[in-house]
């Protein structure tokens, strides 16, 4: 159940992402104009430590207009391997760098307008590493237990949606 591209345009180029609009024909013969945006795919990571404590940062969205809960995350750049887009994040934002690296699953965060495709990871024997973090980010590191986590989750602390996809697979991950 393809769709034809009948034309692409790209009509913006940003820093994170860039922006097409496709004339595609669908497979009833139909017609339509998609807006797409295009992202080069993300990592998030599930940071635990030697006291079983998960590592999440808070920092101020500006499209949300609020400070979030969110665990570890980033861009990859073009091209490069998951793992090495990782191991930079989480040295970036939470300082630490990890002995042992498992992915946990992926998934498209909002595949009926975006690209965008993420891979999670659980990062275990965390060691001081850090990188200076991105210019735009002004990040607070919370270490929160694996309880407390389902209590912030239902009090709607947690509203990031690729955090929530993130923890959920990890429960999957940690029944295996």
């Amino acid at each position: 159940m393809a769709f034809e591209i009948i034309q692409s345009e790209r009509i913006f180029e940003g820093k994170v992402f860039a922006v097409r609009v496709d004339q595609v024909r669908m497979p009833d013969g139909r017609r339509a104009r998609i807006d797409v945006v295009e992202h080069s795919g993300a990592v998030t990571m599930i940071p635990v430590d030697g006291q079983g404590m998960i590592w999440f940062v808070r920092q101020h969205r500006h499209p949300a207009g609020l400070d979030l809960l969110e665990l570890p995350a980033g861009v990859m750049d073009t091209g490069e391997a998951p793992e090495i887009s990782a191991d930079r994040e989480l040295r970036e934002e939470i300082g630490m760098a990890a002995g042992r690296l498992r992915k946990v699953g992926e998934f498209f965060l909002a595949p009926g307008y975006s690209t965008e495709y993420m891979v999670v990871f659980l990062a275990e024997d965390l060691y001081n590493n850090p990188l200076n973090p991105d210019e735009d980010e002004q990040i607070t590191i919370v270490k929160v237990s694996p309880q407390q986590v389902r209590t912030l989750i239902e009090g709607g602390q947690i509203r990031d949606a690729k955090s929530l996809a993130a923890l959920y697979l990890f429960d999957l991950f940690s029944r295996k």
